[in-house]
Order: structure tokens, then sequence, then C-alpha cells
């Protein structure tokens, strides 16, 4: 039997899974203060210290205005952003 038979199946697992995280917009309704970056995700302990790309997705609600520094957000979470009067750089 060939070799390539007779080797276990393995799929393909990246190795930066560690290194991105996601954090929702209904978490950030529960923090205190309005300037958000990586840093004050890390502190207020959302995302792991490991972590170096961090991207604001769209599940649940806001009603205050954020001002986020260095972390990408999806589309429609940029919009929600922006419509409660927050900004995304």
């Amino acid at each position: 039997m060939p070799l390539q038979r007779r080797l276990p199946k393995r799929g393909f697992k990246s190795q930066n899974l560690k290194f991105n995280a996601e954090v929702t917009l209904a978490a950030l309704e529960k923090l205190t203060f309005v300037d958000i970056d990586l840093v004050s995700l890390k502190q207020a302990g959302l995302v792991g210290q490991l972590v170096r790309n961090v991207k604001i997705v769209n599940t649940g609600a806001l009603s205050k205005a954020l001002k986020i520094n260095g972390v990408s957000a999806t589309v429609s979470a940029k919009k929600l952003i922006e419509a409660v009067g927050g900004t995304v750089a």
C-alpha cells in the first residue's frame, strides 16, 4: 500500500489563530471607559494577552458613543458605532 494511504488524514489549522480575537458590541457596552484600544481590551479581560489583532463584530446592541483606535470592525459594526456617535480609526 502506498505511503500516502497509510498515513492518517490531518487537516490544516493555522498557527496564527491564537493571535486573533473577536469582541462583540454587547461586550463593549459593558465597559466603563470610552476610549477603546488593544491595551484596554486586554486590561478588561475581553481578549487574551497573546492577541495582536482584534475585530469588533455586530452582535448585540450599543447605546453609547465609543472612540475606537487600532482595532478593526466589520462593516455593520462600524455603521452601528458611527450611528450612535462613535468613531472607528
